[in-house]
């Protein structure tokens, strides 16, 4: 059943899911396994889910757990592309659209496809 309201439970079953797709596409995989590895419960990745977790947290309802500078870390990302990073946008409507429903899950996108082109921008991508 989709959510009609964003928590931070529901946030973190969303992050979890799009890194599970993320590591399954051949596009973007890459990148995340390069930095974090293949296995969503090892030492790296169970801290950057909580990360992004907060940081969606942040955004969507205000919580002040996030800290950190979220473009920093895609400076240091060899060989990265616009086109990854609109897979990347791909996979996390996708995401949205199985977790929220559409008034919730567009929003995110909304952000998202900001937060992205920003981060493409300041890349020169």
């Amino acid at each position: 059943m989709q959510e009609n309201e964003v928590t931070k439970e529901n946030l973190n079953k969303m992050v979890v899911l799009f890194y599970k797709k993320i590591l399954q596409d051949d596009i973007v995989g890459p990148y995340f396994v390069e930095k974090l590895g293949d296995d969503m419960k090892n030492e790296k990745w169970v801290p950057h889910i909580e990360l992004l977790t907060n940081f969606w947290a942040s955004i969507a309802l205000g919580d002040t757990a996030y800290r950190g500078n979220p473009f920093a870390p895609h400076l240091n990302i060899a060989n990265l592309t616009a086109d990854a990073f609109r897979r990347w946008l791909e996979l996390f409507a996708e995401t949205l659209d199985v977790i929220y429903v559409p008034q919730v899950a567009n929003q995110f996108k909304e952000r998202s496809t900001i937060i992205a082109g920003n981060f493409m921008r300041n890349l020169g991508l």
